[in-house]
């Protein structure tokens, strides 16, 4: 029987790249609590799996882009700006104004829904908000390798931050949020002064490739998308994983031991 044979389905995941241009090209990161199970420690892209509530079909009349979508894109973009409500505090929304919402998001509030105490819905409602499901531009897709006993179906969606929203970190899942260069960002990596794992590295080069905020959102708009599967493979006796030659990260080969494989 082979790994892909035993492998766990992956769940469906997504994550946000938040840029901005000012005061330089940078990208909004957290940092995962110590006690988080998977990644822990880690700097990361706002994130993680989708809930049933995401598919709600009441979302048509409360998310801009709706009919343009089909089922699962509608349910990986809630999921994303979800994520970014519980883990950030920013909310990709537009008021009944026609204006972007701009409020702070109450802590208690986030911390509800993170819990599932509070539907994300109602509080959308309560709000009075549409959310920007048509501003998330398809940036990557990555799938867990089959040798992993935890798998992730993850789709990668960039976007401009508001402006005038200012993001915090929920003190449960993330300890930390900060604004960060990409290339400051894979520079602490590669120094050791940052964990970041796998996928968000090869990610955050991607995004290094980029002139500013509205390039990198061109760029990934005009890219064709590839899905990374990682694939195990031997190179000079040592076992590694290596990516689709035409995802657009180059010629990559991670070794397994430093994936803890």
């Amino acid at each position: 029987m082979s790994d892909s044979d035993q492998a766990p389905e992956p769940k469906p995941a997504a994550t946000v790249l938040l840029v901005r241009d000012h005061p330089e090209f940078q990208v909004l990161m957290v940092k995962r609590h110590h006690q988080i199970d998977f990644a822990s420690g880690a700097l990361v892209f706002p994130g993680g799996k989708t809930h049933s509530g995401d598919a709600d079909e009441r979302w048509r009349s409360h998310a801009i882009g709706w009919d343009d979508l089909d089922p699962v894109q509608r349910t990986l973009r809630v999921g994303a700006i979800r994520e970014a409500f519980e883990e950030t505090g920013i909310l990709l929304a537009q008021t009944a104004q026609g204006v972007p919402f701009e409020d702070p998001c109450d802590a208690a509030v986030r911390s509800a829904v993170d819990a599932g105490e509070i539907a994300f819905f109602d509080v959308v409602c309560e709000l009075d908000v549409r959310l920007r499901l048509d501003k998330l531009a398809i940036f990557a897709r990555w799938i867990t390798p089959t040798i992993m006993p935890k798998r992730f179906d993850t789709w990668f969606y960039a976007l401009s931050a508001p402006p005038g929203q200012v993001a915090a970190c929920d003190g449960r899942e993330t300890v930390d949020a900060e604004w960060i260069s990409p290339s400051e960002a894979i520079r602490l990596a590669a120094s050791g002064e940052r964990t970041i794992i796998f996928p968000t590295l090869m990610n955050l080069k991607l995004l290094a490739e980029a002139e500013g905020a509205q390039d990198c959102l061109a760029r990934a708009r005009q890219r064709r998308l590839v899905t990374v599967l990682p694939e195990v493979a031997v190179e000079n006796g040592e076992r590694v994983l290596v990516l689709p030659p035409d995802a657009g990260y180059g010629a990559v080969s991670q070794p397994l031991k430093a994936l803890g494989a």
